[in-house]
């Protein structure tokens, strides 16, 4: 009996969370319009004579988008997973080859466009169209971006599903611009004062996203995105595809950064819910959502599937530690056998 370590593919969503606001003077595309989801830079830092573990930093508040899947970081990134995992095959996940349209995707675009987009590109990529399986690593809004991948389409199937600092609950609370940051403080009044509208949520990615718990007849009704891929409509209008499609996870990791001061609340990431006015949460095992199970995350919890992890830090600063144990995850230990519909090796 032949025993052998199995490694997947690798797709990655690398983009920062799009709450700064601070960008390219771009008109608004219009709805038919897609734009991709942007990559992010991240730098590991090499020093000798740094007496800490080298980090990973993924900006999320610079005064513009300055990165895009063409950065060198992201190849560190790559280099470090196949260096976990010798043989890792990464993709990073983008829907225009000009950088310049995934910098501006960040803040501009329709979610539900840009995953539909994916969908086709991964469906039909030379390699990862041919692989029985893949893992997904997603960073910030890439998280819940990637989560909506295998709800609706999965071809190819996810096997493994890593997010970092994501939203997966949503955000309810904008950041908030400098005092001097006019061109921001316009995108802010838009989002802020027409979230629920259909142009804010067919061109606006963080409006998308937003949640907040005492506006839920509104965003039930008007969400573009998060009310859908959270399967949180009545009953009738929930998606069992999106059940039945995540529960075939084989893992499913979400990592919260302990001092996340980006993600309002940080404990999106967990699937928590948390009320602003008071600061109570409510955790994912407490919640409706878990009880009906309306995503199958009790089932994967049932059945030890699912995991919640915890990182010190600020949003997106990572540990090469914390990027390595995440690596692992995708290292899979099994038996070789003729049954190649459930896991592979390039």
């Amino acid at each position: 009996m032949l025993h052998t370590p199995l490694w997947l593919p690798t797709i990655w969503a690398l983009a920062q969370i799009s709450t700064t606001f601070v960008l390219p003077q771009t008109p608004l595309p219009p709805t038919q319009e897609p734009l991709s989801p942007e990559t992010v830079t991240s730098n590991l830092s090499q020093s000798p004579h740094n007496s800490s573990p080298p980090t990973t930093n993924i900006p999320t508040n610079s005064p513009t988008p300055k990165s895009s899947y063409l950065a060198s970081g992201l190849q560190s990134v790559a280099d470090l997973a196949n260096a976990t995992n010798p043989g890792t095959y990464s993709y990073i996940i983008r829907l225009d080859p000009d950088p310049s349209a995934d910098r501006t995707a960040t803040f501009l675009g329709n979610l539900n466009l840009q995953v539909e987009q994916v969908c086709t590109d991964l469906a039909s990529h030379p390699v990862l169209s041919t692989a029985p399986a893949i893992n997904a690593l997603g960073f910030s809004q890439g998280g819940q971006f990637l989560r909506a991948y295998i709800q609706r389409c999965n071809r190819p199937r996810v096997a493994n599903l890593v997010t970092f600092g994501s939203q997966h609950n949503g955000i309810h609370e904008f950041q908030n611009c400098a005092d001097a940051d006019w061109l921001c403080k316009g995108w802010d009044g838009l989002l802020k004062g027409n979230t629920w509208s259909e142009f804010v949520q067919t061109r606006l990615v963080p409006a998308q996203y937003f949640r907040d718990a005492e506006q839920m007849e509104e965003y039930l009704e008007g969400s573009n995105f998060l009310a859908d891929v959270n399967n949180e409509r009545e009953e009738g209008r929930r998606n069992e595809t999106y059940r039945e499609n995540l529960k075939r996870l084989e893992r499913f990791v979400m990592y919260v950064f302990r001092n996340d001061t980006t993600v309002i609340p940080k404990e999106s990431g967990w699937f928590s819910e948390v009320n602003k006015t008071s600061g109570v949460e409510t955790g994912l095992r407490e919640r409706r959502m878990y009880k009906e199970d309306w995503l199958g995350l009790r089932d994967l919890d049932e059945r030890g599937r699912l995991e919640m992890r915890e990182v010190p830090g600020g949003h997106m600063q990572l540990s090469e530690e914390v990027l390595v144990d995440a690596f692992k995850i995708f290292r899979l230990e099994g038996e070789k056998s003729t049954d190649a519909s459930v896991y592979g090796e390039l």
